[in-house]
């Protein structure tokens, strides 16, 4: 499995997510969001919607009757509902997914979480058949870093 980390410079995760989640959906592949608190994940919906001034990146809150039909689900859990492929973990907090459940996971995080963070990694880089790969923001993109 990978796992990409992602760390915000500036700005929060719903300012970060848009470009993440855009390139998921251009390969075809659908995206769980992972946040632990409500407000969040309406932050993160709202942020997703109006992503551009021309287009959206369409999602829902888990728990409406048509989960299973969004391209972005956003939910507490990880539970794809919407059958992602993809699993963003949006509130820096590492949670456990289901190895074979996913063929990416995406782990943003900010200062405060970047040890947490450094803990994630060298747990999972102890694993085998998991590789990580860590990203940061430069000039407004991401790049990798290591």
């Amino acid at each position: 499995m990978q796992t990409d980390f992602y760390l915000l410079e500036q700005g929060g995760p719903e300012r970060a997510l848009a470009p993440l989640a855009g390139k998921v959906l251009a390969v075809g592949g659908r995206l769980l969001v992972v946040a632990e608190e409500a407000a969040e994940r309406q932050r993160l919906s709202q942020a997703l919607w109006q992503a551009s001034g021309t287009s959206f990146l369409a999602n829902d809150v888990a728990g409406g009757a048509h989960d299973a039909r969004q391209p972005i689900l956003i939910s507490d859990r990880i539970e794809p509902a919407n059958q992602a492929r993809f699993l963003a973990l949006a509130d820096g907090i590492w949670r456990e997914p289901d190895a074979g459940a996913f063929d990416r996971v995406l782990l943003v995080f900010g200062q405060t979480g970047r040890e947490a963070a450094r803990e994630t990694w060298r747990l999972l880089k102890s694993r085998e058949g998991w590789e990580c790969r860590f990203f940061r923001q430069e000039q407004g993109r991401w790049q990798q870093a290591g």
